[in-house]
């Protein structure tokens, strides 16, 4: 079966592009960058969102990677902003005839004892982990319905899956984020729009590098394979997920743990 992507190379409104258009979310963190290098790689040009309009930090982030710069359009959005997020996402989608791939990197972390948790930590990390999937997906899941073909990757997390102590709003965030994925693979299957989930389990990432090497010990041991993931082989299950060896694929959740929880 075809994927039914536009054989167009360019389009009025942009300089000329490959005929493949994605969208990274979270584009500069650890695994945003993992899934930047694979897209590039198989010559998609790149729509990266980031939080502020930054020239140094993305020329640096460039520079550090060996990226073309021009093979990217930078997207800065405040998600908290709902409307001024969701124009921006639309204007720029609309310069592209078409966009074939989502993929949702972005996420927070603000832990706590829920005992201890202020409805702050519960608000900013439920509104930037799940409630902003709305102001992202919906315009790109629109435009992916009148192509009649895209694909939607959402990044959810092992402790989506488990939960976890001291993430109670984490964790409901990414399980959310699962429920949020099975519901939109429905709506899209007729127009060959497909929707899934990676769950990440521990990785090597900013985020979790800042963890103490003793603790860091003790979650290595929970984990069959004694390792943390590589984020490129997060960005492996999202490529393979956008690929059209997974046009038959959707509404799942692949976990990439290590076997440190299986179900």
């Amino acid at each position: 079966m075809s994927d039914n992507r536009s054989n167009s190379t360019s389009s009025t409104n942009t300089p000329s592009t490959p005929n493949k258009v994605a969208m990274v979310t979270g584009a500069l963190g650890g695994i945003g960058t993992a899934v930047c290098e694979k897209l590039l790689a198989n010559d998609y040009h790149i729509i990266a969102t980031l939080s502020k309009d930054d020239p140094e930090r993305i020329k640096q982030w460039c520079d550090d990677n060996g990226f073309d710069a021009e093979r990217f359009e930078f997207l800065p959005i405040d998600l908290s902003d709902h409307e001024k997020a969701i124009a921006a996402i639309q204007a720029t989608i609309d310069k592209y005839d078409s966009l074939y791939a989502l993929i949702n990197s972005a996420g927070i972390t603000r832990d706590s004892s829920f005992k201890k948790m202020t409805f702050e930590q519960w608000k900013e990390v439920v509104d930037t982990n799940l409630t902003s999937l709305y102001t992202v997906v919906h315009p790109i899941f629109v435009k992916m319905l009148e192509q009649k073909t895209g694909r939607i990757v959402n990044i959810s997390s092992i402790n989506g899956l488990r939960g976890q102590y001291g993430q109670t709003n984490y964790s409901a965030a990414k399980a959310g984020i699962i429920g949020f994925t099975k519901a939109l693979a429905y709506e899209g299957a007729a127009a060959f729009v497909t929707a899934n989930v990676v769950a990440p389990g521990y990785t090597h990432t900013p985020m979790v590098e800042s963890v103490p090497d003793h603790i860091m010990d003790k979650i290595k041991e929970t984990i069959p394979m004694n390792r943390l993931a590589s984020a490129k082989e997060i960005a492996a299950a999202c490529m393979y997920l956008i690929s059209d060896d997974a046009i038959f694929v959707t509404g799942e959740t692949i976990s990439v743990n290590g076997g440190q929880y299986m179900s």
